[in-house]
């Protein structure tokens, strides 16, 4: 998402008849609005001949580049932009979120943002700082370093629609469905029907055994943004543990000796105490719980089975069913999430998994 969008941040000053930079900029934003991106470009190109550093025309660019996916060129034209302005605050706050979304470097975008932060900004451009910030530290798993970053921004700026749905994705990341529940709610009442908060929504209910209402969410949602929240695939339980049984039957029968004390358990979704207490996200797909194979005081291959809170593999049903375009896609995420949580038991780490294609 872009942070500033190009209609959004252009401001023009008193134009002149004879300003034929800002009269561009005019033109561009009217093109941009339209979707029509390629005149948009054209009248940057040439309000940029009048005035070669201006910063307005090389962030609009840059966020028309970061729309068509060109990463490399977008953040050229950030910097650019605030190189020639550096008080031009849009383009220093696409570039931060670029570094971010994009290029995953939360590093130097938390370095870049508290350059920011070090200098005197208005309620608005500090808030949304924090808010970047907040993002960062959710990539980084600081979860609880997000969540006081987005609460500094909304007590900066107040309520914010986005900054209200995004901490109700991070207490849910966090197992805390009460509070994320009051935090989306309080996103939906700001800024009704956006796919984020209403995925989140279905998402909270989800966990809280409100399965018909959460499908209705995940219905709005899909509806809103098909590509970013498809509808999850849903499998009747019969077809979901024959998928299971399949998938260990296609073991390797070197496997399937050792894995005669780890029964494989299906449940809908990971309990909120499971998610607290083990630090986990309530969409993690499976679980492996217990002693490793290759670890002292593993029962041996074929011995006495172990009790089943002590050695087992849970499959997450309906956090599978989400993760899947299809029911194909489905049945092969059930194969992949038992062999890796199998691989689990067998004592091979998250590098050994992603090295056999398991991770």
């Amino acid at each position: 998402m872009l942070v500033s969008g190009f209609v959004g941040w252009f401001k023009k000053d008193v134009m002149l008849d004879s300003d034929r930079y800002w009269d561009c900029l005019d033109q561009a934003v009217q093109a941009s609005t339209g979707g029509r991106t390629d005149e948009a470009l054209a009248w940057i190109d040439e309000a940029l001949k009048h005035n070669p550093e201006g910063a307005e025309a090389l962030n609009g660019r840059g966020e028309i580049l970061w729309e068509q996916g060109r990463l490399e060129p977008a953040l050229r034209e950030f910097d650019r932009a605030a190189e020639m302005a550096p008080e031009f605050f849009p383009a220093q706050l696409n570039r931060i979120e670029l570094l971010i979304e994009e290029f995953q470097e939360q590093d130097e975008a938390l370095d870049r943002a508290d350059e920011m932060l070090g200098r005197s900004l208005e309620g608005g451009i500090e808030a949304e700082v924090y808010y970047l910030k907040a993002k960062a530290f959710f990539y980084l798993d600081d979860l609880e370093g997000a969540l006081f970053l987005l609460r500094r921004a909304l007590q900066v700026q107040g309520e914010v629609g986005v900054y209200r749905g995004f901490e109700g994705q991070v207490l849910f990341e966090l197992g805390q469905f009460g509070p994320a529940l009051r935090s989306l709610e309080k996103s939906d009442a700001l800024e009704p029907e956006v796919g984020h908060t209403l995925y989140h929504l279905a998402l909270v209910h989800e966990h809280q055994g409100e399965f018909l209402l959460a499908e209705s969410f995940f219905e709005r949602a899909a509806a809103l943004q098909p590509a970013l929240y498809p509808m999850p695939v849903r499998m009747p339980s019969q077809g979901f543990d024959e998928a299971a049984r399949a998938a260990v039957d296609e073991l390797p029968d070197r496997i399937r000796q050792y894995i005669a004390n780890c029964p494989i358990l299906i449940q809908d979704l990971p309990a909120e105490q499971l998610v607290r207490h083990e630090n986990l996200s309530p969409q993690i797909l499976g679980l492996f719980t217990g002693v490793p194979a290759t670890e002292a005081g593993a029962a041996a291959a074929g011995g006495s089975a172990q009790p089943l809170d002590v050695d087992h593999v849970m499959l997450f049903k309906r956090n599978l069913e989400k993760v899947a375009g299809s029911v194909e896609e489905l049945i092969e995420q059930v194969q992949i999430t038992v062999r890796h949580e199998i691989g689990h038991y067998l004592g091979l780490g998250e590098e050994d998994l992603e090295r056999l294609g398991l991770g």
